[in-house]
């Protein structure tokens, strides 16, 4: 895969943000690929962003139910990514 099809969005939440800014944490959480894995995650930061990873952590989120009046569906399922960086390294995005 591609770096560009491995990251799919950066998460842009409240909490993301934070985490982002605070100089101790540098976590940015991303949404990526359902079938990438932390390797192929962190050389598709590293090559987008020009900056160096320390960890990645993924996590597999599960799709929400919701009713639209009398049916019931479900969102997709999607996969997290929260990468930390070097402390000397930031991302301008968040």
């Amino acid at each position: 895969m591609d770096a560009r099809e491995i990251i799919i969005r950066p998460l842009v939440t409240e909490k993301g943000t934070h985490t982002s800014g605070d100089a101790r944490r540098r976590a940015y959480p991303f949404e990526v690929h359902q079938d990438a894995n932390k390797a192929q995650v962190r050389a598709a930061i590293e090559k987008i962003y020009s900056v160096r990873v320390m960890e990645v952590r993924t996590a597999n989120m599960h799709g929400k139910f919701r009713r639209q009046g009398q049916w019931m569906g479900q969102t997709r399922n999607w996969k997290k990514a929260v990468v930390k960086l070097h402390p000397d390294d930031h991302i301008d995005l968040f």
